[in-house]
Parts: C-alpha cells; structure tokens; sequence
C-alpha cells in the first residue's frame, strides 16, 4: 500500500525547535504563486456532437500552433494486426495511429487525450509525423470552445466499396461531407 507523505519534523540540537517540512514548503509556495503564472489548459475531453467524446479549445489557438502529441504504447503493425484485427472488424472506431512504415501507435488503454479528436471533412488541424511521432497542429484559427478536428483520412488495403463507406460513416456535419471516414486511395 503507497500512502502519502504528509511532511517530516526536524529538530534543531541548539534551540531543539522543532519545524515541519509542510510550513516550510507553504512560505515559499506562497513566494512561488507570485511569480509564476499556472498555465491555462489549451484543450478539454468532454461529450461531443460529433461521435462519443471530443476535444475542444479551451482558449484561443491560432493557426499553425502545435495543439498536442498522440500518445500510446508504439507497437508493430502486425501486433496492431493481432490484436485489434477481430474486434475492429466492421467498427470503425479504433484508437491506432500509424506513426511509421513500422510503428503504431496505441493509445487504446495508456492514450492521451489527443485520442479524443474526432474527425471531420472540414478539419481545424491535421496530423503531423516528425520523426515517429504524430503532433497535432492547428491549420486555421481555432475559437475557444470549438471543437478540434482533422481529416482521418482512413484508407484500407481492400477495395473502397459503397458498403465498406457505410461501415466506416461520418457524423461530422460539415458542408459537403463525404459521409465517410476513409479517404481517396493514392
């Protein structure tokens, strides 16, 4: 069992004074709130209109600004292969991020929040990959309280059919929606 430290007494031979550490830490904490400004959360996780849960601005973000990293356990694609194969069969919703030709990053269980990020046929970021790992940046000015999204941009090695398109549906809303997460093949 881990239990919390609540501070530690020291005593003084000379005047056999005894001073906590939690009184000490409260002075200069005090000096400390003074100086240094908290820093404003840029994001927040909460119900979104779009699908599930969503991220949105917590204050302004201009355009080009990195907004966050995807994180996760980076494993191989075939592990992602094993794993994930059976139950992602005919559901769109998944959490893997293809960082490289042979990484991916899963933030399934031990993800961020940037797992959140719902996407859109009209996106206000986009996924960037510098090496192995994916950022999130803003491609336009974002308002607090919108929500953030990119273009997921799924492409599947089987043929892209009208029923695949139904099995992977958009929900974004935006003006000339594709009705589907997955993109043009190259």
């Amino acid at each position: 069992m881990t239990r919390k430290k609540t501070g530690t007494t020291t005593r003084s031979k000379k005047s056999k004074k005894t001073i906590k550490n939690n009184d000490l830490s409260k002075k200069s904490a005090g000096k400390a709130v003074k100086t240094a400004k908290a820093a404003k959360p840029r994001i927040a996780v909460r119900r979104s209109p779009i699908h599930g849960r969503g991220v949105f601005a917590a204050n302004d973000i201009a355009k080009g600004a990195r907004i966050i990293e995807y994180t996760g356990d980076r494993i191989s694609h075939a592990k992602a292969d094993r794993l994930y194969a059976d139950l992602h069969d005919g559901n769109s919703h998944t959490m893997l991020f293809a960082a490289t030709d042979k990484v991916v990053i899963d933030a399934t269980k031990r993800g961020g929040p940037a797992r959140w990020i719902n996407h859109s046929c009209a996106p206000n970021c986009e996924a960037n990959e510098e090496g192995g790992r994916v950022f999130i940046d803003a491609i336009r000015p974002i308002k607090a309280g919108m929500e953030l999204s990119y273009d997921y941009c799924l492409v599947l090695e089987e043929r892209h059919t009208p029923k695949l398109k139904r099995e992977h549906p958009c929900h974004c809303g935006a003006r000339g929606c594709r009705g589907t997460l997955l993109g043009k093949k190259r």
